[in-house]
Order: C-alpha cells, then structure tokens, then sequence
C-alpha cells in the first residue's frame, strides 16, 4: 500500500511541475498515450499455420510416410472415400482408404454441396495434421480438394479375424474389414434406447471386444442398424466394418450376417 501511495504521489509532482512550465498565455492540450502492444507476439511459434497453407508446404506423402509422421505433424494425402459420416455445420468426417492404408479424417471443412460429392471411390487430397485420440489416429483440422481425372477406388473388406487379440490387428486401423464367427455377448443402445449409438460386445473364443454401430454412419433408417438392434446373445455372425479404435478395436459396423 505504501508503494502504490508513493508512486501516486510522484505521479502528482511531475503533473505538477508540468502545469508550472506551461505558457499561461497558450491553450494547452495534455494528451496521454498508452504503449502499443502487439497481440500477436510470440504467437507464430505456439499456433499452426492455417491448414490451408499447407499444400504448399508439404508435398503429398505415402501411407508409409504418413503412418511414419509424428502427431501433431503437417500431413498432406490423397486417397479414395469410402464412406462417410452426417454433414453438419460445415464440416464431414471421412472414412479414406488407398490400395495400401486407410485413415480417418475427422470433421473436414466441407461445404453441404461438396459434401454430396464425397461419394465411395471419389479422390480427394487431405490436408491437416496427424492427430490422436484414444489409440485413435486421425487427421484433424483438415481441408480438402477434389482431384480431377482421376480414376475411383472401392476398397474389399480385409478379413482381420485371425488378428483379433493381436498386435498386428492395428496395423489395419481405419480399413474397411471383416471378422468371421463371432458371438454376440450383448447388444445396448446408447441412452438405453433406440435411435442414438449400439454398442454391441462379441467374443472369439475366450475374449470379448467391443464393436459399434456409428448412427451418423449407419443411421436408425438402415439396414444395418435394424439388424443389429434384432440380434440376441449366442448369435454368431459375420461382421464388415471400419475398424476404428478407442481404447482397442472399436470396429464401426456397416454390415452384418448370420455366419457361414
């Protein structure tokens, strides 16, 4: 408090003598100016350049190079959509696969124009940043643009099963793939009723996994979500989807079949 008086009192002494040196005979006008500072400052080195920008940065990478990149690293790819999520406020989320990995961009910048282009086998080139999320590699932050001419692919689902409770099973992550026999444990909705996610446990063998159906991938009003909310426990089937992770597999369903 003593400091705060003293400085105050300083303050005064020097308007003071101001107001003594002043010409009494002139009008003068006393302005005070704060410093500028700028906002920004130091900010370049903690904030990402805009995902826009990056096309001109980073060349388009492979999967391997791709798959090889830090997180949080500037990506730049090109592969084929094989599905995609609800569009919504301007953004989509894509299931993407090429003829050697796949990936999941996650809420792209898209117009609901260009989202009804996004059709399976459609080529895009992504740019973003490789991210994570619950074992969950994505890239985020993406912009997109369509590539002219270019010839579609639609990927065949991989069967995975034999990799199910191995380490080698995420090598596949994102991928649209399939897994033969298992038995339904339990099957629950998200909210405990239908219309929102399914949760749905399967067993091979001794060990459990949970798997789901992605309502804004497979809505209420699919053939798949109806299905799956009508399997019982012992049920064994075969099932198609993209394998998603969190936490461990958590395969999005898009299909699903009494087993052969």
């Amino acid at each position: 408090m003593k400091k705060i008086l003293a400085i105050l009192l300083a303050l005064c002494m020097m308007m003071a003598f101001a107001a003594c040196g002043a010409n009494t005979d002139e009008t003068t006008e006393a302005t005070t100016t704060a410093p500028t500072v700028d906002a920004t400052f130091g900010l370049e080195d903690t904030l990402p350049p805009d995902a826009s920008t990056l096309a001109d940065e980073v060349e388009v990478m492979t999967y391997e190079e791709y798959a090889a990149a830090e997180l949080e690293a500037a990506v730049v790819v090109e592969a084929y959509v094989q599905a995609t999520q609800s569009w919504w406020e301007d953004k989509i989320t894509v299931y993407a696969q090429d003829a050697d990995g796949a990936y999941f961009i996650y809420e792209m910048a898209c117009s609901e124009e260009d989202a009804a282009k996004l059709t399976a086998g459609t080529k895009i080139r992504v740019t973003g940043y490789k991210g994570e999320w619950a074992g969950e590699v994505e890239i985020m932050d993406a912009t997109f643009e369509f590539v002219d001419g270019a010839d579609t692919f639609v990927a065949e689902a991989l069967d995975v099963t034999d990799l199910l409770g191995t380490d080698d099973l995420i090598k596949h992550q994102n991928k649209l793939v399939s897994f033969k026999g298992l038995t339904i444990k339990k099957i629950e909705y998200k909210n405990g009723e239908p219309g929102d996610d399914i949760y749905v446990t399967v067993a091979k063998g001794e060990d459990e996994y949970s798997f789901c159906v992605e309502r804004y991938l497979t809505d209420p009003d699919t053939d798949v979500y109806k299905a799956v909310g009508e399997l019982k426990e012992g049920d064994v089937v075969d099932i198609t989807g993209f394998l998603y992770w969190y936490e461990g597999v958590n395969t999005h369903i898009t299909a699903v079949a009494a087993a052969e």
